[in-house]
């Protein structure tokens, strides 16, 4: 089976991976390809943009949190049905174990470097010689240049190249298509009303030649179907709105795999549950949606009822947050939470956690990631500890509260099917 695919990194964060690999699928698209993305690592605010700029959902791949055979799994399927994939990668190519090189080398992906250079010119050469030299066992595809100033400087950058490293192409340095930020990084796409607009100026302003696109050929096992269903005849609510986002579409399958059905409602808005066995509340900015959170003390009698019922309910991060009695935004003010756990949430001024992390639960041991400006002040006592595979300080708590599960860790189902069906089991 083979399929056009690259792998898009960069020698560190910030460089413009993103919008890079969106304004690509842009452009596959207007030519009337089927194009699908995936992105690199933990991470839900990229996907939702190249959701859209590629008319498909965005999965992760991650070889911690998925391992090999999911990933393998996911790059079979688009590739049965993709004329384009495109990898983004997560921070610098080399960053992190596993990184996004060795995802690359995992499934033999051709690698695309994006270097940021608009201050530099000859110097471009060298990062790009570093890149492709440094791991001389990859496939380094070549180089697109990004937040160039005009012609002449990106024939500049591409002079500067050895023979070997071609200059694919190369994207203008315009605040018409940059993606706005905030604290944890990306705005998501539903709250930026000119996406498609900022998306095709991007794939109108890139300077691309499709025909370097390399064929890339992989072999594949499709994974055998399987009649396991322990959550059939259950039905979970997945709490889902501007407050509550951050849901990974693998996830979801997980679920519908094991037999449940969905049913999705929104915290903020909603006054009461959709009739449920299990409750998933993911994570998300409840730090900017306090106020309705309080406000809507209905919902809280709602959610009590279900806990009061013995039902399970699963909160992460964000959703965690929610759930304390108190939660304290970054300019000081306290908000009431739903009350269901002890203790509060506090937005500090900086970043609190970052990293992955794999944690030994009664139900079995599952993986994910944190990533949080808050802190928790509780008096519970966790049930469980996460730990960081590259040695990380990060050591997530798990705490429990009769059927309910909550923790910083927004966990990656697939990481262990059978786990999360008992975490929804009564």
């Amino acid at each position: 089976m083979s399929c056009r695919a690259f792998l898009i990194a960069a020698p560190a964060s910030g460089q413009g991976k993103t919008t890079v690999t969106a304004a690509l699928a842009r452009q596959a698209r207007a030519r009337g390809e089927r194009v699908r993305v995936f992105k690199t690592g933990p991470d839900f605010l990229d996907p939702m943009i190249h959701a859209v700029a590629s008319g498909a959902p965005c999965y992760q791949l991650d070889l911690f949190m998925g391992g090999l055979e999911h990933c393998r799994a996911l790059l079979a399927e688009a590739a049965r049905e993709a004329d384009l994939i495109l990898v983004e990668g997560v921070m610098g190519l080399f960053d992190g174990k596993p990184s996004s090189a060795d995802l690359a080398r995992a499934f033999g992906l051709p690698i695309v470097a994006v270097i940021d250079g608009s201050a530099m010119a000859q110097t471009f050469g060298a990062l790009a010689h570093g890149l492709a030299s440094f791991q001389p066992d990859l496939e380094f595809a070549g180089v697109i240049a990004n937040r160039v100033g005009s012609e002449r400087h990106a024939a500049m950058l591409f002079e500067s190249l050895p023979p070997h490293i071609p200059g694919l192409g190369w994207l203008p340095r315009e605040a018409a298509i940059t993606l706005p930020e905030r604290h944890l990084g990306l705005l998501p796409a539903a709250e930026l009303s000119d996406l498609e607009a900022k998306l095709d100026k991007a794939a109108a302003a890139l300077r691309f030649d499709p025909s370097m696109i390399l064929a890339w050929e992989g072999v594949f096992h499709s994974p055998l179907p399987t009649s396991h269903s322990p959550l059939k005849g259950r039905r979970i609510a997945i709490a889902r709105d501007a407050a509550f986002c951050f849901a990974y579409p693998a996830n979801l399958d997980t679920l519908r795999a094991l037999g449940a059905e969905l049913a999705f409602f929104s915290p903020l808005a909603d006054t009461a549950l959709p009739e449920c066995d299990a409750v998933w509340l993911p994570g998300g900015y409840p730090e900017l949606h306090a106020a309705h959170i309080t406000a809507n003390s209905a919902m809280q009698l709602a959610l009590l009822a279900h806990t009061t019922a013995g039902k399970p309910l699963l909160a992460e991060c964000g959703g965690m947050m929610a759930l304390f009695e108190t939660l304290v935004t970054a300019d000081g003010a306290m908000h009431t939470g739903f009350g269901l756990l002890e203790g509060g949430a506090l937005m500090q001024g900086k970043l609190a956690a970052l990293g992955l992390q794999e944690v030994a639960l009664p139900e079995g041991t599952l993986r994910g990631h944190s990533f949080h400006y808050s802190r928790a002040d509780t008096p519970l006592t966790p049930i469980a500890q996460g730990t960081n595979p590259n040695g990380g300080a990060t050591a997530e708590a798990v705490y429990r509260v009769g059927r309910t599960t909550a923790s910083y860790i927004h966990f990656y189902f697939p990481s262990n099917p059978d786990a999360v069906a008992a975490l929804f089991t009564a």
